[in-house]
């Protein structure tokens, strides 16, 4: 239908074998992937234990996927992933990370951090801290967290105050504002390809994306919505880069 992107969004090991009759994940993406007129497949929001090796293997020679894996992370420490009953533990995800970095170019690794879950110590916060400080991710999404009804942590002890939440949530933001910068600067003067999604709210003014999910801003007299270009990364901000 014209679309050049399609992104696969909340895919788990648990349901889409399930669902799609025992199709595997490296199914799915390669027969997206035979699609004419489709040019490029994003992952987002994909378990840690999907990126094994033969997973690594396989994706690594499709032109269309994206160098860009969002990859849940939720806590920087062991203890804390076990109250939160995550099947992973840090170095597993460091191996994860270490794989896709080993063998995939300009390779953009992107996560979710959940500030002050129940019981989570000082000394568990710091952790988490700094083992996302040395994974540096490229954006994190942060968040604080908030008990729901019907959930096994809303009756957890040790909730953790709102104002610890706020200064430890804040602390995560500007780590993960400083890794962007850092992960922006790489690409300053090289030749990306993006697909441009929107013209901004001021005329002549153009967003899109790189493969590897930079965010950029872009001027042209001519019309850019939808199409793919070549763009010039000309100045990195912590949140998008500028292009010509």
């Amino acid at each position: 239908n014209g679309f050049k992107e399609i992104v696969l969004t909340g895919i788990h090991v648990a349901s889409y074998g399930k669902d799609l009759n025992n199709t595997s994940l490296l199914d799915i993406i390669c027969r997206i992937h035979e699609i004419e007129g489709i040019e490029r497949i994003r992952m987002s929001s994909i378990e840690p234990t999907v990126i094994t090796s033969e997973f690594v293997k396989v994706v690594k020679s499709l032109e269309k996927l994206c160098p860009h894996y969002h990859i849940s992370l939720q806590s920087g420490c062991d203890d804390t992933l076990k109250r939160m009953n995550r099947k992973y533990t840090t170095e597993e995800y460091r191996s994860m990370v270490d794989r896709l970095r080993d063998n995939i170019d300009d390779v953009s690794l992107t996560t979710d951090i959940m500030a002050g879950f129940p019981g989570e110590t000082d000394c568990e916060f710091e952790q988490t801290y700094e083992f996302v400080k040395e994974i540096c991710f490229s954006k994190m999404h942060v968040f604080r967290f908030s008990p729901r009804k019907g959930t096994p942590a809303y009756s957890f002890v040790n909730q953790i105050p709102e104002k610890d939440k706020d200064i430890r949530s804040n602390r995560l933001i500007k780590l993960s504002e400083e890794c962007a910068l850092k992960f922006h600067k790489k690409f300053i003067s090289r030749v990306m390809p993006v697909l441009f999604e929107e013209e901004k709210s001021f005329p002549g003014f153009f967003e899109g994306l790189t493969p590897n999910y930079i965010r950029v801003f872009c001027k042209s007299e001519d019309n850019l919505k939808g199409k793919i270009k070549d763009v010039v990364l000309v100045e990195a901000e912590s949140g998008y880069m500028n292009g010509e």
